[in-house]
């Protein structure tokens, strides 16, 4: 690779055939540049220039190696600037993993916005449950809500989603409005398999209760729509349940209590990522933060 750079550098001496034009074109001292035109053809075993005091010449071998370090310093060049241009509008498919229902509910606008926004990217995603192994599977990128377990990936934060209680009118109607954490007990609340324990925080104070009923659930959206149709009381992300919210169709319940929040990640097997991932994972991060 360092050879690489010293070709360059010759290519700069020659095109300008003049040290000194040439090291102030490329912002380095002259005698830095010709110390290491001097240890390139130490390198090679072979006189490239000849120097005199008023001006420099190729010799036969450095008219040779400088045709072939021209092209191979302009493909370089042209390498990077294409690099450039992907950055700046990237392509390909983006290969994502996505949780089932924050997908369908919350992602949803936000990936069609994204898509918009680059339409050299093509779009390829799985919407499942399970942790997909992001090594021997061909996922650019998974989303998930909750703490990672997998320490050998690499996990970027992209929010910390505030957790409120909900219920619609109709239910809050018939069973009433439970006016202290200690009621929820008393009530139907949809939630998660092993999931009868409530943290509930207030300022500083925490208090756990136990909370039960008639449904026990594994989706998000299903628990969100039957806490439309009246059957309980939920807790779950603000972002989850926000149409319902302006629709009427759900309100908040003790409102100045809210759960544990809830963490959502981009999980990646590498920090070196192609441009269509950085873009996502920045997108997703900046709409995260714009919500907050």
């Amino acid at each position: 690779m360092e050879l690489l750079n010293e070709m360059a550098l010759f290519v700069e001496v020659v095109k300008a055939m003049s040290f000194r034009r040439a090291a102030e074109a490329i912002g380095v001292p002259n005698s830095t540049l010709s110390r290491r035109i001097s240890v390139l053809e130490k390198a090679i075993g072979l006189r490239l220039l000849h120097r005199t005091t008023r001006k420099i010449e190729l010799t036969e071998a450095g008219q040779l190696y400088y045709e072939r370090c021209r092209r191979i310093v302009e493909e370089a060049r042209l390498a990077h600037e294409q690099l450039g241009e992907m950055l700046a509008q990237p392509s390909g498919v983006l290969r994502a993993s996505l949780p089932v229902d924050f997908a369908n509910i919350f992602l949803a606008p936000l990936i069609a916005e994204f898509a918009s926004r680059y339409p050299g990217i093509t779009f390829d995603f799985d919407l499942t449950p399970r942790r997909v192994d992001l090594v021997s599977e061909p996922f650019d990128v998974a989303i998930r809500m909750g703490e990672p377990q997998n320490s050998n990936l690499i996990a970027r934060q992209l929010a910390k989603l505030p957790v409120y209680l909900y219920a619609s009118p109709r239910y809050l109607e018939i069973s009433g409005e439970p006016s202290r954490p200690e009621e929820l007990a008393q009530h139907e609340c949809l939630g998660f398999p092993n999931a009868g324990l409530w943290i509930l925080n207030r300022a500083l104070e925490t208090i756990e209760v136990s909370v039960g009923g008639r449904f026990v659930l594994n989706s998000v959206g299903m628990i969100r729509r039957l806490a439309t149709l009246d059957m309980g009381i939920i807790l779950l992300p603000e972002e989850v349940v926000a149409e319902d919210l302006a629709c009427g169709r759900l309100c908040r319940v003790l409102p100045d209590w809210q759960g544990t929040p809830i963490s959502v990640y981009a999980l990646t097997e590498t920090r070196l990522l192609p441009a269509k991932t950085q873009r996502f994972i920045e997108f997703l991060r900046e709409r995260f933060e714009q919500g907050s």
